[in-house]
């Protein structure tokens, strides 16, 4: 199969609304590594860098209020540091660049996508080329992030 491991997609294709942060960039824990008392950074599969994570509000009007707010990491050397906030906005908005979706079942054996970043930054001014819609699915756990 030609697919195989994250599949590449745009911000604009994940998020077409847009998002917002919601919390704060945290380091993603290696359950597997870390011990009682002592916490291990967890590291990309693929790439080894280490792996951020930050809690995102999804602009779309349409998604349903539990699914909302997702969380996505971000591969990075250093800890990343939202943009400014906006005077007048009660949240940041952020756009990110370099993503991937990996598709998984949830826990509660629904279809879910796992989303990785590269980089995390204020959002573009002026136009931004549009990417293609992406395909509705009935998924209810359309961007879960494990």
């Amino acid at each position: 199969m030609a697919l195989q491991g994250p599949i590449p997609v745009t911000f604009a294709q994940v998020f077409p609304h847009g998002c917002y942060v919601v919390g704060e960039v945290e380091a993603v824990k290696d359950f597997d590594a870390s011990t009682n008392g002592r916490f291990v950074q967890s590291r990309d599969k693929s790439t080894g860098e280490l792996v951020w994570q930050v809690a995102v509000m999804d602009a779309d009007p349409t998604v349903k209020p539990g699914q909302k707010t997702v969380a996505v990491k971000i591969l990075a050397p250093l800890q990343p540091v939202p943009p400014a906030p906006m005077p007048g906005l009660p949240f940041t908005p952020v756009e990110f660049d370099h993503v991937t979706a990996t598709p998984y079942v949830n826990g509660a054996g629904r279809l879910a996508y796992s989303i990785k970043v590269r980089e995390m930054r204020a959002p573009r001014t002026g136009p931004v080329a549009s990417a293609p819609a992406p395909a509705k699915h009935t998924s209810t756990a359309g961007k879960d992030v494990a």
